[in-house]
């Protein structure tokens, strides 16, 4: 691994550095779950546009930095220290913009990528359905063809931001009749369009940061389908490249987040258990492992080779790590891992708690936990495969 910074990456880090701390609010945000705390986190984004760090993985052209891997780095290890408010349009700015530059006509880039980019549209990603999730291609939602537009009729769920977002991209099945993987297209759908029920979906954490997404009669101009008529299988694997990507500066989350744990290990007074002293310290052991994992897969990319299917190892590691990190927090407080902020016994007010449920999703998104043991066992191991009954 080669980690030393160029002088212009130390300036970029130390401008970066500079810049938020200057400008990061003192006390987080509202949540996002509320209308209240969208828009503030809208303005933040806003604020971060102005600046020029709304996308510096974006090309110049389009208004990003060019920055390069290492670059990305810096700034995502810099706004995670900094405990930055989180992004609001990351599929936006992660998944939709990327896929339109390479799939997207000239008139769909001009017409998108810069509200994109200033936060003014903020996307959300209408992939999942109720039956078909890890199994994308078997989804139902259909789009038919009627003169300059398409019909949609169907359901997403799992919708991340779609109780706010003003536009979602969406797979569609525009020939019934093709094999699964062949008949879907990419749609970019208005979400205030007539014929969409959003209904947000409140988590056990109490969070209702995703919402289920219903189109009755939908109408959508067909110059919102983005790439070829029946070629969206493709469109959306290099869609899905984006979101499983090496996740730059996560290393900083997790190593934060194991901060926290030791301070909650203090504050319940646990720290002279020699059982959970032992547990902490294999978690640091493997935030440790995760965050070199991290800088190879770094200077992997950056010598120009990919990553391939050993991503796979690096996301079942980080997910499966999230949550036994959060594990240990509630095993430590016991009892009053339970009791909800109204609780006057309650530690820290039941943020570990809420976090502890959202860490379980971890072995879901980007990819199932068991998704991944398939692909590392198949493409990694190259065992054969499971034969179907």
């Amino acid at each position: 691994m080669d980690l030393n910074l160029t002088d212009e990456q130390q300036a970029f880090r130390d401008e970066v550095r500079a810049w938020l701390q200057a400008n990061v609010p003192g006390e987080p945000l509202p949540p996002t779950s509320t209308p209240e705390g969208f828009a503030a986190h809208r303005d933040w984004e806003r604020r971060l546009y102005d600046a020029g760090y709304a996308a510096i993985s974006w090309p110049r052209a389009y208004g990003g930095r060019d920055a390069d891997l290492l670059t990305q780095a810096i700034f995502q290890e810099e706004y995670t220290r900094a405990n930055a408010p989180a992004r609001i349009n990351v599929l936006g700015l992660g998944l939709a913009g990327p896929t339109l530059m390479v799939y997207g006509s000239d008139e769909q880039k001009q017409r998108w990528l810069p509200g994109i980019l200033s936060c003014e549209d903020i996307w959300c990603q209408g992939f999942s359905e109720p039956d078909a999730g890890s199994d994308l291609a078997s989804l139902r939602t259909s789009a038919l063809r009627e003169g300059d537009e398409f019909v949609v009729n169907g359901q997403k769920t799992w919708t991340s931001s779609g109780r706010f977002a003003d536009w979602m991209f969406a797979l569609v099945r525009t020939d019934r009749d093709a094999p699964k993987h062949k008949g879907i297209s990419f749609l970019m759908i208005p979400m205030d369009s007539p014929g969409i029920e959003v209904r947000p979906i409140v988590q056990i954490n109490s969070d209702a940061g995703f919402a289920e997404v219903f189109l009755t009669d939908v109408r959508v101009a067909a110059d919102n389908l983005v790439g070829e008529l029946n070629d969206g299988w493709r469109i959306a694997m290099t869609t899905l490249g984006f979101e499983r990507g090496t996740g730059l500066g996560s290393h900083v989350r997790f190593s934060k987040d194991l901060e926290e744990l030791v301070a909650l290990v203090k504050a319940v007074g646990a720290d002279h258990d020699p059982l959970v002293r032992d547990r902490v310290a294999r978690l640091y052991a493997e935030t440790e492992v995760y965050r070199h994992n991290m800088y190879r897969t770094l200077t992997r990319l950056a010598g120009g080779k990919p990553i391939g299917p050993e991503a796979s190892l690096n996301k079942l590691f980080w997910s499966e790590m999230e949550v036994r990190i959060f594990e240990t927090g509630m095993e430590v407080m016991g009892p009053y891992a339970e009791l909800t902020s109204k609780a006057d016994a309650a530690v820290d007010k039941d943020t570990w708690h809420k976090r502890y449920w959202y860490a379980r999703a971890a072995c879901i998104y980007a990819g199932t936990t068991e998704i991944q043991k398939n692909i590392v066992s198949e493409r990694v191991l190259g065992l054969p495969k499971e034969p179907r009954a």
